[in-house]
């Protein structure tokens, strides 16, 4: 009997946007890395500018908003939980003249504490900061998103 492999999270999370999150596949949002408490996302300038120049400000949500998702597929237990967010605030810091990358981390501690409360109460809310950056470091955006891991029909 042989056994069956578990594609790289950047595949699970690329693979199930395209059906879950269309527009979000249309803008060309990719997870790039994708692992436990770790996730990259970007998204091409290209087809994604606005009426002076630079990217789209609904893009840029886009790019990090996604973030809480990828990460609870690369941390939680997928087959119990499922993740959605309930609120999210986006500082812009500079115009994004060129593709971007977003970045989110949640540490050991607090997904150890999302998985008891979850598992104990059928949810648990959690915050996630992300960053994102331009192709030279620059700073464009930061979000703070209110996210809930919630388990299935609960």
């Amino acid at each position: 009997m042989s056994e069956v492999e578990t594609p790289p999270f950047t595949e699970i999370v690329n693979g199930a946007m395209e059906y879950t999150i269309p527009i979000a596949h249309t803008m060309g949002v990719q997870a790039v890395e994708v692992r436990r408490g770790y996730a990259a996302t970007s998204v091409p300038a290209e087809g994604n500018g606005n009426h002076f120049g630079v990217m789209y400000a609904g893009v840029l949500f886009t790019v990090a908003e996604i973030l809480g998702g990828a990460i609870a597929i690369a941390t939680f237990d997928n087959s119990e939980f499922y993740p959605l967010v309930k609120d999210l605030h986006i500082y812009f810091r500079k115009p994004a003249k060129t593709d971007v990358r977003a970045e989110a981390t949640l540490s050991e501690e607090e997904i150890a504490r999302i998985i008891e409360e979850a598992a104990a109460a059928g949810k648990s809310d959690f915050t996630l900061k992300a960053v994102v950056t331009d192709t030279n470091g620059v700073v464009v955006a930061e979000t703070e998103g209110l996210y809930q891991l919630r388990a299935h029909g609960k």
